[in-house]
């Protein structure tokens, strides 16, 4: 129970410092609605390390995460109801932020049953979130502002761009191959092969993915290359 604790402690620490810090920059600061949006992708891709090397075992993590669940879909289904709150999260549309947090936190129960429950892979459990989180960030803002070629393949959601592909292909990559020269085990020419592969499947199940799913089509496409594959070499 004690280890339990202490890794929830420290991840709602984190939890809690880091989202009270970006909620008093928005009251206080001029920050543009999509930069915020997307600090708080980053915020929660953060969580992902104390969630990882804050527990003893996998379980635990995946209890926390199942927890967390619980306790936000009530909690947000309640604050999705005040207009104030939805306009300071800058929804798209009614119940935007509520699903979103539900799909990114049941991909941390997810991840970290599969790739460390599963394969006893807890590096694995960011390769593969980080695959998508970094880049899918990264890519929207670069998309937003620079995206003038839009991408037209048939299978696309229409709102892709080439630039931001782009960016999401390179943040994936660079994710992957640090995660794994971190694990070490392998060469780096064989980190460099699976985070290329894994950036590839990534890119283009982000491309296709609509209505939010990527936050759950594009870890689990990561998984299906990088668990394979690890195992292998």
């Amino acid at each position: 129970m004690q280890a339990f604790l202490y890794g929830v402690g420290i991840t709602m620490l984190y939890i809690i410092v880091a989202v009270g810090i970006m909620l008093l920059a928005r009251k206080y600061l001029t920050i543009p609605d999509e930069l915020f949006r997307k600090i708080l992708h980053f915020i929660l891709l953060g969580a992902y390390i104390p969630l990882v090397f804050a527990f003893e075992t996998w379980w635990m993590s995946a209890i926390f995460a199942i927890s967390l669940i619980i306790i936000l879909f009530p909690a947000l289904s309640v604050a999705g109801k005040i207009p104030m709150f939805s306009a300071f999260m800058n929804e798209r549309k009614k119940g935007e932020f509520k699903s979103s947090m539900v799909l990114a936190v049941g991909m941390m129960a997810f991840s970290v049953s599969i790739c460390w429950g599963v394969f006893e892979e807890k590096y694995l459990v960011l390769a593969s979130i980080y695959a998508w989180g970094i880049g899918d960030g990264l890519a929207a803002l670069i998309g937003k502002r620079f995206g003038k070629h839009k991408i037209k393949w048939k299978l696309a959601d229409g709102k892709k761009s080439i630039e931001g592909s782009l960016t999401m292909f390179l943040c994936s990559l660079a994710a992957v191959f640090t995660v794994l020269l971190m694990r070490g085990g392998i060469s780096s020419t064989m980190c460099f092969v699976i985070a290329f592969l894994t950036a590839v499947v990534c890119t283009v199940a982000e491309l296709c993915a609509k209505n939010g799913m990527d936050t759950v089509i594009c870890p689990i496409s990561a998984m299906i290359v990088i668990i394979p594959m690890v195992g292998l070499f």
